[in-house]
């Protein structure tokens, strides 16, 4: 069987609280991270709503101190998206107690964390500075402190893990990438634990300009954000940007109980597939995700009938919400009308490359706990979507595996399965 990889340390940083516990909990009791704007000015925009991280002078509970991660004098040198992600591999690593170990071989723990966009608000505002104000304006940290591969680096010279340092970079399927490169240098002993997630925080003037201009976001439901992402209603019309990361520790089966780690799952299974199609539309016939989710049904060694909660893509957009369910239809067959499938980007948005971890961390709680969270606003599924879609109220199943989906510009694919140790 060969090397095993587990999960035993998550954080997560999204639009619901600044922490897992109390993510989840809002999670399964139905509540909505998705508000109007508040960060930037949205004249002019047609999209005026996003799922933002809560901060203090938002008056939610559970709120982002970044200072509570990173010095002050950090700050202003690194973009947000960095922010998010050294705070939640701070909590991962916390959760995990690994450098409670005092034999732990800092050469064989590697950090790879991605995101799908980087630092487009510290972009913007250096490109609006040089035009303005001169070269002369440009920020000497602009450059070190917009890089994706700067999540990594932080969190590497933090703990002085000096195993691979990378990220990936694939649109929505980045934090799903990272955890697959991630397992692979566990599986093939190159390394024994790996710091691994995506994080984003694309949320600017120009970022949602740019997606609105595609069509991709929602504009009917600016006065009523809360219900802006409802993934197959028949009302859907786009996606809600979202921010946030998530951030896993994997291990290696045996050296997790040597130390007697906590283990919440097994990463049991995999896929990656590209659809060959079209730059931004999935497969008309759902070719890429199908295929993705049976090479990791195939990987996982298991049939389609023990997989017992699909976390869904379900981004709320009309055309990919149908295709990823003929997909699932296709590959489960009458089974499929028996698997709880469920979308939370109707609760906190579309987290773009933080989507696949945070939908990871979220499919490994339902694991733990044998509740699938709920799928938001869906009044009416549109023509097709007719599973089981978990609809306003978490349910209580008996889970012993569950698929993540993830799917991105530019036709990548990715499932992860997780289950029970």
């Amino acid at each position: 069987m060969g090397r095993r990889v587990v999960v035993t340390g998550i954080g997560l940083i999204t639009p619901l609280a600044a922490d897992v516990k109390n993510t989840w909990l809002k999670l399964i009791d139905g509540k909505s991270g998705i508000k109007e704007i508040s960060r930037f000015d949205v004249h002019g925009l047609t999209c005026k709503i996003a799922g933002q991280v809560p901060l203090q002078h938002d008056n939610i509970e559970h709120f982002f101190n970044p200072l509570d991660y990173i010095p002050e004098k950090d700050l202003k040198r690194t973009d947000r998206f960095i922010h998010y992600g050294i705070a939640a591999a701070i909590q991962a690593v916390d959760d995990s107690l690994i450098l409670e170990n005092q034999n732990i071989n800092r050469e064989r723990v590697g950090v790879s964390v991605g995101s799908g966009i980087g630092g487009l608000p510290s972009i913007q505002e250096n490109v609006i500075n040089m035009q303005e104000k001169g070269p002369r304006r440009v920020s000497p940290f602009f450059v070190p402190g917009s890089l994706i591969n700067l999540i990594s680096g932080h969190i590497s010279i933090k703990y002085e893990f000096t195993g691979p340092n990378d990220s990936a970079v694939t649109a929505c399927a980045t934090g799903a990438h990272a955890i697959i490169n991630s397992a692979r240098t566990i599986k093939f002993g190159e390394t024994d634990v790996m710091i691994a997630g995506g994080s984003e925080s694309a949320l600017c003037r120009v970022g949602i300009a740019g997606f609105a201009s595609m069509k991709a976001l929602s504009t009917k439901f600016n006065d009523k954000p809360e219900e802006a992402s409802r993934p197959w209603d028949e009302e859907r019309d786009g996606f809600v940007m979202g921010e946030g990361a998530g951030i896993l520790v994997l291990e290696e089966y045996e050296h997790a109980k040597r130390r007697g780690a906590k283990i919440y799952a097994e990463l049991t299974g995999y896929g990656l597939t590209g659809d060959a199609y079209h730059i931004t539309a999935p497969h008309s016939e759902g070719r890429g995700a199908f295929k993705a989710m049976q090479i990791a049904l195939k990987s996982a060694q298991i049939s389609p009938d023990q997989i017992g909660y699909i976390n869904a893509h379900g981004t709320s957009t009309p055309l990919g919400d149908k295709i990823e369910v003929i997909a699932v239809k296709q590959l489960f067959g009458d089974y499929a009308y028996k698997i709880p499938v469920s979308s939370t980007k109707s609760s906190i948005g579309h987290l773009l490359g933080a989507a696949g971890s945070v939908e990871a961390i979220f499919s490994i709680l339902a694991l733990n706990n044998g509740i699938t969270p709920p799928t938001l606003n869906l009044h009416k599924t549109s023509e097709g979507c007719d599973l089981n879609f978990v609809p306003f109220k978490a349910q209580e199943h008996k889970i012993q595996y569950v698929l993540s989906n993830s799917f991105g510009f530019g036709g990548t694919n990715a499932s992860l399965i997780f289950g029970q140790v």
